[in-house]
């Protein structure tokens, strides 16, 4: 059974407007993530870099929708 605290929480949350209440959803889960850790997102953003890089110098190979999806169906064993 939920506490009186949470029944109260949840009533007043549910009576935000849509633009708050997704804000407090978003901020309630982010809070459940385990510590950002700050080399992690050092290396996703070199590894953004270097792809865009990739891209702007035309060294890149891209595949459209119909081929990314084919693969994706064909490694989850639909295809």
């Amino acid at each position: 059974m939920a506490s009186t605290t949470l029944k109260k929480i949840r009533a007043e949350a549910l009576t935000l407007p849509d633009d708050q209440r997704a804000e407090l959803a978003h901020d309630l889960i982010a809070s459940l993530d385990l510590p950002a850790d700050p080399d992690a997102i050092d290396a996703w953003d070199a590894e953004i870099s270097r792809r865009v890089a990739e891209i702007d110098a035309g060294t890149a190979k891209l595949i459209d929708r119909a081929e990314l999806r084919r693969r994706m169906q064909q490694r989850i064993g639909h295809g």
